[in-house]
């Protein structure tokens, strides 16, 4: 049995459990709705290997070569917290200092998406797409942030809009001055969009 029809059979014994008839009129195509939502978008990161989508460019004649700091701000984060499998949402900033290979930024944003289409929690997917850019790009230096809201605090819990922030750094971007000098990019370019 497919992994969406086996889903929206646990999403009708779901809404019995907790008291609902899922044969109403309001309910009769949500376990097919939610079975469809869960396999091809909430969870689609883990039928897509970042491999596939990412692509680097080799410094040479026809690319000038860069060895200063790239940051790239505020690129959407959607997950699903692994713990109540509640959504938390917010931004990614990626900065790296190339060694010879640069990506085009959407490449970034994929990545992101890929690695937050998991159930997560925000520690860890910062990291993994710290490791997995590091790798990949094999840069002198990298690093996250991401921030979120999570909203499992604003509905159980605390009940409180708590905002998380991680950061992860690998090689140079690993010390003070750096990590300063990315800071201090963030908060200079907060807000300001030139278009």
């Amino acid at each position: 049995m497919d992994a969406v029809k086996r889903i929206e059979e646990l999403v009708r014994e779901f809404l019995r459990l907790i008291g609902e008839d899922p044969d109403r009129e309001g309910l009769v195509d949500t376990p097919s709705r939610v079975a469809k939502m869960w396999v091809e978008e909430l969870t689609v990161g883990y039928r897509v290997d970042p491999n596939d989508v990412f692509k680097y460019l080799n410094a040479d004649d026809e690319y000038e070569k860069h060895e200063d700091l790239i940051l790239i701000k505020d690129i959407p984060l959607r997950s699903l917290c692994e713990h109540h499998l509640l959504p938390f949402f917010g931004y990614v900033h990626i900065a790296y200092i190339p060694n010879e290979r640069i990506v085009g930024f959407s490449k970034l944003a994929r990545v992101v998406d890929i690695f937050s289409r998991r159930l997560q929690i925000q520690e860890r997917l910062t990291d993994q797409i710290a490791d997995f850019l590091f790798e990949k790009l094999i840069p002198k230096g990298v690093m996250v942030i991401a921030e979120a809201y999570h909203t499992c605090t604003i509905v159980r819990g605390v009940r409180e809009p708590l905002y998380m922030v991680t950061r992860a750094t690998r090689g140079s971007l690993s010390d003070e001055k750096s990590r300063v000098e990315v800071l201090t990019l963030l908060n200079l370019a907060k807000g300001k969009h030139t278009y």
